[in-house]
C-alpha cells in the first residue's frame, strides 16, 4: 500500500516529468528515497539534451546509488517514478540492488496511450519491471496519478506533433 509520503514522492516525480517536458524531453521523473525517508537524489529524462537514449532518470539514479551508497543503503532505498521502469532501468535497479520501485503509471498504460494518439511504439518491449527484476518489490500504478501522467504525456505528444 502506498502511503501519503509515497504519494508526495510520486507527486514530485510528476513535477520532475513536467520539468523534463518543459526542457523538450519526454516526461519522466524519478526520486531516490533512503530507508530513513530522506530524498537522496532526483532526476528527469535527459535523452534529447544528451543525445543518449539511455539517459533515463531511473538508470541515472541506479548509477548514482551504486557510486554513493552501501549495499545495505541501496537495499533499503525506494525509487519513486512517474512511469514504470523500462526493462533497461529495471535491470539496472536489480543489478545495483536497490529496494522497492513505486510508480504512478505503468508501461502498459503508456503503451496504450501512445497507440491511442497514433504514436509509434517504443523500440523496447513494455515488459513489467517485476518480470525483469523479480526480486524487487514493485508497486503501482496509482490510478489518480496515472491519469495525471496520461495528461502530461498527452500534452507532450501533442506538442511534439505540432513542432
Amino acid at each position: 500500500m502506498i502511503d501519503e509520503t509515497g504519494i508526495r514522492h510520486l507527486e514530485r516525480c510528476i513535477e520532475l516529468a513536467k520539468q523534463a517536458m518543459d526542457a523538450g524531453e519526454e516526461p519522466f521523473g524519478s526520486v531516490l528515497v533512503g530507508g530513513d525517508g530522506t530524498v537522496l537524489a532526483e532526476d528527469h529524462n535527459r535523452i534529447t539534451s544528451t543525445g543518449d537514449a539511455t539517459a533515463h532518470p531511473e538508470f541515472a539514479l541506479a548509477r548514482w546509488a551504486a557510486a554513493n551508497l552501501t549495499a545495505q543503503e541501496r537495499a533499503a532505498a525506494t525509487v519513486y517514478t512517474s512511469g514504470e521502469h523500462c526493462p533497461m532501468c529495471a535491470a539496472a535497479h536489480g543489478w545495483v540492488g536497490l529496494g522497492r520501485i513505486v510508480y504512478a503509471a505503468s508501461s502498459a498504460q503508456l503503451t496504450r496511450w501512445r497507440a491511442e494518439w497514433g504514436e509509434p511504439p517504443s523500440p523496447v518491449a513494455a515488459i513489467p519491471a517485476r518480470d525483469v527484476a523479480p526480486g524487487v518489490v514493485v508497486e503501482g500504478p496509482v490510478p489518480e496519478l496515472a491519469e495525471r501522467m496520461r495528461e502530461v504525456h498527452r500534452a507532450y505528444h501533442s506538442a511534439s506533433r505540432s513542432a
